[in-house]
């Protein structure tokens, strides 16, 4: 019995310090200026309502079961219970966890997308309608300027104050304003808040709630102006934006939309919840 219990005990101290030792790796787990640079998991709730609750703790409350609560008390279904829907419905119908069902990959190591793999495109209007303005007037009312580059352009851009997204481009200029090797790429954004329809759809640009920019389109590419048949697997990916520039919009929870199979390397928008980690993701780009 006494070899029994002393075989026991030293099982549970190898096996302490096996786990005091182990810690998982990833790829890129850096997001340094965001307070978002990781996320405590718990196995009852979906990874994708916890991320909404970190991303946006000014707006979202807690989780009750399959639904997402605001503070205001409204309530919001996370899964519609449709799980098999392709490309076309998960842009034109999709509910909140099909916003995470294609995984966006911070950092320059990234893959060239393979057909429809475009993270962040896939929005739930409503969540977006209610955060930031449900109207042109209601985001108006919330736009603050920022300085674009300056030091050199000083350009005032229009960008909403809500989550601070204004704070967070304004670091982005002054990162990029000290870039000047890069400056050829940034110095005349073509356009910020724009309340509009995407081309061609029902669905509301995310410029419509101010939270996107598009850099200069001089040197930028978008697949519609490239290959308006969508054959673009057929001509290779094309991108010309030093990943630098990339780097530093990310650092403040933009994503690039250069990172879409449906390219638009112009395009950046806050989206700091597709740049959590997410160590229990089934779905790894690799």
């Amino acid at each position: 019995m006494r070899y029994i219990t002393f075989i026991y005990i030293l099982l549970m101290l190898l096996l302490s310090c096996f786990v005091s030792l182990w810690k998982p790796e990833y790829a890129d787990n850096s997001l340094p200026d965001s307070p978002m640079e990781s996320i405590v998991i718990f196995e009852d709730i979906p990874v994708g309502l916890q991320k909404l609750l970190q991303a946006y703790p000014d707006f979202v409350d807690s989780v009750e079961g399959n639904t997402l609560l605001w503070k205001d008390g409204t309530r919001m279904t996370f899964d519609d219970g449709f799980a098999d829907k392709d490309f076309g419905t998960l842009l034109n119908a999709p509910d909140l966890e099909d916003q995470f069902r294609i995984v966006y990959t911070k950092g320059r190591r990234y893959y060239i997308p393979e057909r429809n793999w475009d993270p962040g495109r896939i929005r739930y209007e409503p969540f977006f309608l209610k955060m930031y303005g449900s109207s042109p007037d209601e985001v108006r009312k919330n736009l603050m300027p920022v300085s674009w580059l300056p030091g050199t352009v000083n350009k005032t851009l229009m960008i909403t104050s809500v989550n601070g997204v204004n704070q967070k481009l304004q670091a982005i200029s002054n990162e990029l304003d000290a870039m000047r090797h890069l400056h050829k790429y940034i110095n005349n954004p073509s356009g910020t808040f724009n309340w509009r329809r995407i081309k061609g759809t029902e669905r509301l640009s995310s410029h419509s709630f101010g939270i996107a920019i598009d850099i200069n389109v001089e040197h930028t590419n978008y697949w519609k102006w490239d290959d308006p048949r969508e054959e673009r697997f057929y001509l290779g990916y094309v991108n010309r934006i030093p990943m630098e520039i990339v780097e530093v919009f990310e650092r403040h929870g933009f994503i690039w939309g250069g990172k879409w199979f449906h390219y638009d390397t112009m395009h950046f928008e806050y989206r700091p919840e597709l740049l959590m980690n997410d160590p229990l993701n089934e779905v790894i780009w690799n």
